[in-house]
């Protein structure tokens, strides 16, 4: 029975991987042909919170869950780096770099409290309020964004947390959140690239 468990939670963090990879080739498809350009921010933001939010997994004995939350944070932080040449600098508020001192301090508030789930509380209020930079370009410029990343990202994690081997808040809380934020992400991008007459 453990055995059975086991092998089903590293299937599922298998399949949460290969999800988040090919949602993100989607989206470098889409970078290279010029129709998707990544706000640098976001990106950078959510590679640190992501980050944080594995060590969090992983210290808490997350399992086959953790992989998709680190494999998570590298891929943002790969895309960090290519949108600083493909975002506009004018896309970059005041906002964003309030978001991005915020997602620095997840690792100094575990540091002094002790506990990972007050980091992880952290940084999914500052992961939903990062997002709004997201939104505001996907809401604006909804051909600049792939659906189709962030609707993989959202089911990714479905998985991410069916492979968890220790649940808590300290290990769900995070992807969960991601669920339901790229899942909103995907009704705008459709909504605004469709829109109703």
């Amino acid at each position: 029975m453990e055995l059975s468990l086991l092998t089903f939670q590293h299937i599922s963090g298998a399949i949460a991987v290969i999800l988040g990879a090919a949602g993100y080739v989607f989206y470098a498809q889409g970078i290279y042909q010029g129709s998707v350009k990544p706000h640098f921010f976001s990106w950078f933001v959510w590679g640190i919170l992501t980050a944080t939010a594995f060590a969090a997994q992983v210290v808490s004995g997350g399992g086959a869950g953790t992989w998709v939350t680190g494999f998570t944070a590298l891929a943002c932080l790969c895309f960090a780096l290519v949108g600083l040449g493909a975002s506009s600098r004018s896309l970059i508020t005041k906002s964003d770099w309030i978001f991005f001192i915020a997602a620095l301090l997840a690792i100094p508030v575990w540091y002094v409290t002790g506990d990972p789930l007050w980091s992880v509380i952290l940084i999914t209020v500052t992961d939903a309020v990062a997002f709004v930079p997201t939104f505001r370009k996907g809401y604006m410029h909804p051909e600049t964004e792939s659906a189709a990343t962030y609707a993989l990202s959202g089911i990714k994690f479905i998985f991410g947390i069916l492979a968890l081997q220790a649940f808590s808040v300290t290990t769900v809380l995070y992807p969960a959140s991601l669920i339901v934020a790229n899942g909103v992400f995907v009704l705008v991008l459709f909504w605004r690239k469709f829109p109703h007459k």
